[in-house]
């Protein structure tokens, strides 16, 4: 890495507040005895580890749903694999009553020699083969359902079993997400209008300075334009500016971070993972210099918070419980890279950036009354 990516890497944390001073989730510092740069590093400390349970809480959310639906499958399996288990059943019963009622035991060969007509035996001779692999064709079915519907059954329970480890985790992790917020709130709630607009002020001023390092590296693109379904996925999370950041969200009302991205996309017709990790190991890699809009950018080493590339060095992302959805620099916290969700797709000839709302670059966060579900 050269030295000057790394000042550059250095100087985003410090605007994202990487962890820089030890500090617990679980209690509030004594604010008092606290310079502002090292209230922000703890604040920002809070919020990351709040948006990493975050995303670990939507990933479970994510893989209950595709095992509910699992369960749902083999339980409708099951359901049609009994039916037809009873209809065979049912055949079966029929076969072991016609063999019983049966006047006779001589077999189809002894027939043919003491019958009087030999064509006449030869044609009941095909009857009753035909019968008989008609019969053995039941019990073969019989056998057959047998043993599906037994291993269905076992499979249903086993994805049963799945599905209730599933809830009990995503229980868990959803008490982490709470108990990560409300440390949040406690330090917020510590704090005086003064040190709420005096760690704003410094935020932005750290923002600004990693945002400029960023420009001037060259590592930044801001002359392409985006494909047709990146251009829907812009226009569709510009149109939720100003909405609240909700952990576990997807929006109408309210988003998290990879929640708006992900619906951002689905809207454009283009379905993408719903967590930001997922996001990040799933789809195709650029560089920043190729970003066009539409591309989402990955932060932090673990990619726990993602936001949606607008152009001109600027992101749409939902960042932040207590914050709403709003336009913020690339540098705004440290990049761990981009992503595009359409590789295949050509850029539009002709693009027009969606006008933005008065106030879409405004609001920090820092309130007290920031909301734990």
């Amino acid at each position: 890495m050269s030295g000057r990516l790394l000042r550059l890497v250095c100087t985003a944390a410090l605007a994202a507040g990487a962890v820089l001073v030890p500090g617990s989730a679980a209690a509030a510092p004594e604010p008092g005895a606290r310079s502002v740069a090292a209230l922000l590093t703890e604040l920002q400390t809070l919020y990351r580890e709040a948006e990493k349970a975050t995303e670990s809480y939507n990933a479970t959310e994510e893989r209950l749903k595709r095992q509910r639906a699992e369960t749902a499958r083999l339980d409708r399996a099951l359901a049609r694999t009994r039916d037809s288990l009873h209809d065979s059943r049912g055949a079966a019963g029929r076969l072991a009553r016609q063999q019983y009622q049966s006047v006779t035991g001589l077999s189809p060969y002894v027939r043919l020699l003491l019958a009087h007509d030999p064509q006449r035996a030869l044609d009941q001779g095909h009857v009753i083969g035909q019968l008989a692999r008609e019969r053995a064709a039941t019990v073969g079915r019989l056998t057959g359902d047998t043993k599906k519907a037994v291993e269905l059954a076992r499979r249903a329970r086993k994805a049963l079993d799945a599905r209730t480890a599933l809830a009990e985790r995503r229980e868990k992790e959803r008490d982490q997400v709470r108990t990560r917020l409300h440390a949040v709130e406690a330090l917020l709630a510590s704090l005086t209008p003064g040190q709420l607009t005096a760690l704003a002020d410094l935020e932005q001023a750290n923002t600004a300075e990693a945002q400029r390092e960023l420009v001037a590296s060259g590592a930044l693109s801001s002359t392409h334009a985006p494909t047709p379904a990146g251009e829907r996925a812009v226009r569709y999370a510009v149109e939720q500016l100003g909405k609240p950041y909700e952990w576990g969200a997807e929006g109408p009302a309210a988003f998290d971070c990879s929640g708006l991205t992900s619906k951002a996309w689905g809207a454009a017709g283009t379905p993408i993972p719903r967590t930001s990790q997922e996001q990040w190991a799933r789809l195709e890699r650029v560089p920043l210099d190729e970003l066009r809009p539409g591309d989402l950018v990955v932060y932090f080493p673990e990619a726990t918070h993602v936001a949606l590339y607008l152009g001109d060095g600027m992101v749409v992302q939902a960042p932040r419980p207590g914050a709403r959805i709003k336009v913020s620099p690339v540098a705004a916290a440290p990049v761990l890279g981009a992503v595009r969700p359409d590789p295949a797709g050509k850029s539009v000839r002709r693009y027009e950036p969606p006008e933005l709302p008065a106030g879409a670059a405004s609001g920090t966060g820092y309130a007290p009354e920031t909301s734990a579900r």
